[in-house]
């Protein structure tokens, strides 16, 4: 079952918490309806403040090889992306650069976890990198560039 998470990330209102399985106590965020039908893809704040990604492979994330997609790494990297800069982004953003290497296969029943760091964090622009992994063995390194977005004031309409 999962259930609307406690103010985790504090800009959305859109994430659920796992209360049950492999990820009880892990969040993801409801409002993306491409991560949501490729993932699940969680995430989870740790009390010294870093951010743990992961997910299990499942048989809809494989290609034609039975290994995992690249489409799902990056996918999985991306959703990574926000995930680590949440608490400095504090609202909406868009990946304005992304750069990846692909390194080994995943198959299903893999857990792929994230290790990442934000590098830089400007006015507008937070910089990021990071690595994707199954136990030891080290499957996709990314790095990546958030730009923040300033949400416009709605125009007042004047009457006539």
């Amino acid at each position: 079952m999962n259930t609307a998470a406690p103010e985790t990330i504090p800009f959305s209102s859109a994430i659920v918490t796992a209360t049950e399985g492999e990820f009880a106590g892990w969040t993801t965020w409801s409002r993306d309806s491409f991560e949501s039908n490729n993932g699940p893809f969680w995430h989870k704040v740790e009390p010294d403040g870093t951010v743990r990604c992961a997910f299990r492979v499942e048989k809809k994330h494989l290609n034609g090889m039975k290994n995992v997609h690249g489409g799902c790494y990056m996918t999985f990297a991306d959703y990574c992306l926000f995930a680590l800069a949440s608490r400095e982004l504090q609202g909406p953003g868009i990946t304005v650069s992304f750069g990846c290497e692909f390194l080994d296969a995943a198959r299903e029943g893999d857990r792929i976890d994230c290790d990442g760091e934000m590098t830089r964090i400007g006015g507008s622009l937070i910089f990021l990198r990071g690595i994707l992994r199954s136990g030891e063995r080290r499957l996709f390194s990314f790095s990546g560039t958030i730009k923040r977005v300033k949400k416009k004031p709605k125009p007042v309409a004047v009457a006539e």
